[in-house]
């Protein structure tokens, strides 16, 4: 038991470490952007979304909703500061209607979270109960923190190209992913293990994408203006 303990904190430090440079990589699509002073085709959707999955994680490790998760804790209160960031630098360099799409998001995303903070506090009165209600709910944003590079994934295919899908931050996702699985199955939590097997199946197939379409980038050419209405009212103006 002594040893699976060991090996589970061992692999929780290793996931720390990993996580806190998934949540470095978009640096460089950052440092992108305050250069040209503008975001061009890139997404908000990844870094609004992990603001809540980072929100909810922080409060899934409290030891009043899941003993034993500091290691839960640590990395998602970091990583909330560093999306915190994201978010307001794409803010800065967004155009009008992107910032009131990101400002609507946010605002829901802190109602949704004081919601759930009373919920769980005034409706539940054990740490198990706290954790399945709270941990179900990190499940869902998980997902869909996952599943939000999949408009990035769209157009990469439509164009051929992987300007506008950072390979760093694709890669992070399946080692992030992977990790997590290992230290949720030592010890097995379900909410941890599901959402991180759909993790690393969502990176894999972002480096697959990666390395089929990167001879077709053409890395210098100057954007176009998007065609797909979908693509227009997520990106650029």
């Amino acid at each position: 038991m002594t040893d699976t303990e060991t090996t589970r904190t061992i692999v929780g430090i290793l996931g720390n470490i990993i996580s806190f440079f998934l949540f470095l990589s978009p640096v460089p699509t950052f440092a992108t952007i305050i250069k040209d002073k503008a975001v061009h085709n890139f997404k908000p959707h990844p870094y609004v979304a992990t603001v809540l999955n980072c929100m909810m994680w922080s409060f899934y490790g409290l030891p009043f909703v899941k003993p034993d998760s500091i290691l839960v804790l640590t990395i998602n209160a970091i990583g909330l500061a560093m999306e915190i960031v994201y978010v307001i630098i794409f803010f800065t360099y967004s155009p009008n209607k992107l910032r009131i799409k990101i400002t609507v998001a946010l605002l829901c995303e802190i109602g949704f979270m004081a919601a759930v903070v009373l919920i769980t506090m005034l409706c539940f009165h054990t740490t198990g109960k706290r954790s399945m209600f709270v941990g179900i709910l990190c499940i869902i944003f998980n997902i869909i923190m996952y599943a939000s590079p999949l408009a990035v994934m769209k157009m990469v295919i439509k164009s051929k190209s992987v300007k506008y899908m950072p390979f760093t931050l694709s890669l992070a996702n399946f080692l992030n992913g992977c990790i997590w699985v290992v230290y949720a199955f030592l010890k097995f939590d379900i909410n941890i293990f599901l959402p991180n097997c759909l993790g690393t199946m969502s990176g894999l197939v972002q480096l697959i994408l990666y390395a089929c379409y990167y001879k077709t980038t053409r890395w210098d050419e100057e954007d176009e203006e998007p065609k797909d209405p979908e693509v227009e009212m997520t990106g650029r103006p």
